[in-house]
């Protein structure tokens, strides 16, 4: 039987991006539809990093062994760009948050002119500039960024441990 010492640490680097990944999204759908808080636009950007970059690592994952070499490294490479674009997502909305730079005028400006019959069919608009929930003074956002960064460390480690094994 197999110690978790002995498995190739490429494959727990990769493992351990997947599922910080996973346990991330299910935690912001999570506190949306059971916690109650409504994403922004840039809340809702961030989220496509998760949507396009998990599906490609569970492929990497069930084509572990079938893959050649250089397509598992293209593989990886794209998903860990998907993370590391994620990260600036994460980090680009922390600094609207914070008032660092201006976000988009779609989800912080005051938007254009409205008529009275446009009020009964409108959705509420959360602002990208507004934080609603901070845990230790870090907002989701910021949260999104440092697991994003996380991720994107742990698939260049898989990548170079790879490397060092079959080196």
């Amino acid at each position: 039987m197999a110690t978790l010492a002995s498995r190739p640490l490429d494959k727990l680097a990769t493992g351990a991006a997947f599922f910080l990944g996973f346990a991330t999204i299910l935690g912001a759908l999570g506190s949306q539809y059971i916690g109650g808080l409504q994403p922004c636009e840039l809340c809702l950007e961030q989220r496509l990093a998760y949507y396009w970059g998990l599906p490609l690592l569970a492929l990497i994952f069930i084509l572990w062994n079938r893959l050649p070499l250089p397509v598992w490294y293209i593989a990886m490479a794209i998903a860990t760009a998907i993370f590391a674009w994620g990260t600036y997502m994460g980090a680009y909305h922390a600094g609207v948050e914070w008032h660092f730079w201006p976000g988009p005028t779609a989800c912080t400006g005051v938007g254009g002119p409205m008529s009275f019959d446009q009020l009964n069919n409108m959705t509420p608009v959360i602002g990208c500039d507004v934080v609603q929930f901070r845990f230790l003074g870090i907002s989701l956002a910021g949260y999104n960024a440092l697991i994003s960064l996380v991720m994107v460390v742990l698939l260049i480690a898989a990548m170079v441990f790879q490397a060092r094994r079959k080196g």
